[in-house]
């Protein structure tokens, strides 16, 4: 048995959502005077409305795109665009991991487009994007896989003088990747990832084009009141100032709009960005240098600096199958999570056995560097129990 490492991560926390919290965060931080009071007080619309000005500075959105704050987290974001969007033309769904594969379900069983494509990819790999008609049709696809860990390397892949809209699910990608808003009609995303914020919210952010689609189209099918963002043909403008469908939770958004300005106090966007990507190169160095450990995504150019999604590659623990795999796999986050030194770092359900360990900008790289002592040391307690029992 090897002895524990020296050192600890200060925070434990590296799940890939919900994230952690920004460094320094405390509750008695947050400005509570919205608390108790109505989200369609002036009060409570000048803080949402704060939430979504903060929004566009921070992820340098152009100034002619409309940003929403909407229900059910970029889930509810994503659903709201497919069901009011989608039907006009044919439309391409990329897929290479779970939520992908779940906007997918919704198209073709759901709303049951028949001119719907569906061009997918095993995890740890991107489909063929040259397959992707974005001239005339419509495309819906995830920025960054957060179950598979392999993200788009580029929006070069769309055409400038496309017809179609381009639908970005891009909720493991927003403050951590450099999102193409010239290339993307419609981009969502929710506040508990790169900004650790609370859950439950979503953010919708549509260019002109995606605008004049919801005012010059109407689905065949019935749409929920959570999905109505027309009346009367018209964009429902005060979705975009602060007036929300639904009752948001202040307290929330005061957690994101902390966490907002934060943000900005470090540098923006490119701060942002630079700190997810020294993160993930800890991990990836660590890899490299790590014979039992690889990365899922197989091609760096197109791996994960936010959700790093990691397999078993020892060709002892290989040999004897998957079950020995599932077995270590588990057994190294059982460990850490017992000694107190990573929390909820498992592999996705639906995704190959392994380990997710997130990288955004929250995290801080000496709680990566003090971490990767400790996967080594619980690897080796995993192997031994299994050479053990054989």
């Amino acid at each position: 048995m090897t002895s524990l490492p020296a050192a600890r991560p200060r925070a434990p926390f590296f799940s890939s959502g919900p994230c952690a919290k920004r460094p320094g965060w405390s509750l008695q931080n947050l400005k509570t005077d919205s608390l108790g009071r109505s989200h369609r007080a002036k009060l409570g619309k000048a803080r949402l409305k704060l939430a979504i000005d903060l929004t566009r500075e921070v992820l340098d959105v152009p100034a002619d795109y409309r940003i929403g704050i909407v229900p059910a987290s970029d889930t509810g974001a994503v659903e709201m665009v497919l069901w009011s969007m989608l039907g006009a033309r044919p439309v391409d769904m990329l897929a290479w991991e779970s939520f992908g594969e779940g906007w997918v379900t919704d198209v073709v069983k759901q709303l049951k487009l028949s001119d719907a494509r569906v061009i997918s990819a095993p995890y740890g790999e991107l489909p063929d994007l040259s397959q992707v008609d974005t001239k005339t049709r419509d495309v819906v696809f995830t920025w960054n896989g957060t179950t598979s860990g392999v993200r788009v390397p580029n929006a070069d892949w769309i055409a400038a003088d496309r017809e179609g809209l381009t639908i970005c699910d891009a909720t493991s990608a927003a403050f951590a990747q450099k999102l193409d808003f010239a290339k993307l009609d419609v981009v969502t995303f929710s506040w508990q990832k790169v900004l650790g914020g609370e859950a439950a919210h979503g953010m919708l952010i549509l260019s002109p084009r995606a605008v004049e689609r919801l005012e010059s189209y109407k689905p065949a099918w019935p749409l929920p009141k959570i999905f109505r963002m027309t009346k009367g043909g018209k964009l429902i403008e005060g979705i975009f100032e602060g007036e929300t469908i639904n009752t948001p939770s202040m307290l929330a958004v005061e957690d994101y709009i902390d966490a907002l300005e934060w943000a900005k106090s470090i540098g923006s966007l490119n701060a942002l960005v630079a700190k997810a990507d020294a993160n993930a190169k800890v991990i990836t160095d660590w890899v490299a240098r790590t014979p039992w450990i690889a990365n899922l995504a197989k091609d760096s150019a197109t791996a994960s600096n936010t959700s790093v999604c990691l397999v078993i590659a020892d060709p002892d623990i290989v040999a004897k199958g998957p079950e020995a795999v599932m077995q270590v796999a588990k057994g190294i986050v059982s460990a850490l999570e017992k000694e107190g030194v990573a929390l909820d770092i498992g592999a996705y359900r639906d995704a190959p056995p392994g380990l997710r360990i997130w990288c955004g900008a929250t995290v801080e790289q000496s709680d990566l560097e003090a971490l990767t002592p400790w996967l080594d040391w619980a690897f080796a307690q995993e192997k031994a129990k299994l050479a053990k029992a054989a």
